[in-house]
């Protein structure tokens, strides 16, 4: 039976899983990335994982059929060099692909995050069986991987699938990360929604998200649990959300009539509270042939996503 190892890199944690070839995971393990202590050291706890999961699965170089690895930021497909992860300080042009070859003589790959989550949904997730689909993750960002054709699209510097990066907004609007304004990702993710709790508690207004929060900080999680009892505005938080998230993929919907739009992501794990309105807006913004052509379901591998999808990178 053919094993692969996939390797999701965090700005916190790396995970680690050998995978089967039906894209089961037989072991997987998660080890701090420490990235204020350089990618060096990084890659060495990288390396020693390795070495830990081939002697607790009792495996060695010769049963691997590959590795992959999902990085969050700009990777080269091609060489195997991860050139800007912003998320992990000090990984510039890091040959990792070729420094893992060097170490355990097994064929690695590297590829973007939410590109990996989009090929494990492909072959093993809500995008089984499916020739065109859209996925997209809503975190402390919002990212995309997309199925054309049934082939995973890269683009020509292997930058395609920035959805976050959509304009909503011609002039002025809130700041992304990126530089620029008015882009999809700086209106609705992660830190969006918790600007807007706070933004309408600057009133002395109360909510329920405050009261869920105590002393604590607010998070995405804690305005979802308002919302789930029933709190107004968390609800109507939500609720933007998912307009301007819908309004994103209208354009996508529009330009690539796929068959699904698969979301996942920390954020999205609150469900029907952000897929009902992303929905309604494509519902009732898109063409009527794509709009009668495309489901929105929610991604199924969860946080593996990466990791499996990592592994099939090398297969």
């Amino acid at each position: 039976m053919a094993k692969r190892i996939g390797i999701d890199v965090g700005g916190t944690n790396v995970k680690i899983a050998l995978v089967d070839e039906n894209g089961k995971i037989i072991y997987s393990n998660s080890v701090p990335t420490y990235a204020n202590m350089g990618y060096e050291y990084t890659v060495n706890n990288i390396k020693q994982s390795i070495k830990d999961l081939m002697r607790e699965t009792n495996t060695t170089e010769k049963d691997i059929q590959g590795i992959g690895f999902d990085f969050p930021g700009q990777v080269d497909y091609k060489t195997g060099v991860v050139k800007l992860a912003p998320n992990i300080p000090g990984w510039v042009n890091v040959p990792i692909a070729k420094m893992i070859e060097d170490e355990f003589h097994i064929p690695t790959r590297i590829d973007n995050d939410v590109r990996c989550a989009a090929l494990g949904e492909l072959k093993f997730g809500a995008g089984k069986g499916c020739e065109n689909f859209v996925c997209i993750t809503v975190g402390t960002g919002i990212g995309s991987g997309l199925v054309i054709n049934g082939q995973l699209v890269r683009g020509a510097a292997n930058a395609a699938g920035e959805i976050g990066h959509i304009k909503l907004q011609t002039h002025g609007g809130p700041i992304c990360g990126c530089g620029d304004t008015g882009c999809l990702e700086a209106f609705a993710s992660g830190p969006s929604i918790v600007a807007m709790a706070y933004e309408y508690l600057k009133g002395g207004k109360s909510a329920k998200f405050r009261e869920l929060a105590g002393d604590g900080e607010i998070t995405p999680y804690i305005v979802a649990k308002a919302a789930e009892a029933g709190d107004p505005v968390a609800k109507r938080i939500f609720e933007i959300m998912g307009e301007y998230i819908g309004m994103g993929l209208v354009s996508v919907i529009n330009l690539l009539n796929p068959e699904k739009v698969i979301v996942g992501g920390g954020v999205a794990e609150c469900g029907d509270l952000l897929l009902e309105p992303i929905r309604r807006t494509v519902a009732s913004r898109a063409m009527v042939v794509q709009r009668n052509s495309v489901q929105i379901v929610p991604a199924q591998l969860g946080n593996s996503a990466g990791v499996i999808g990592a592994s099939m990178l090398a297969s």
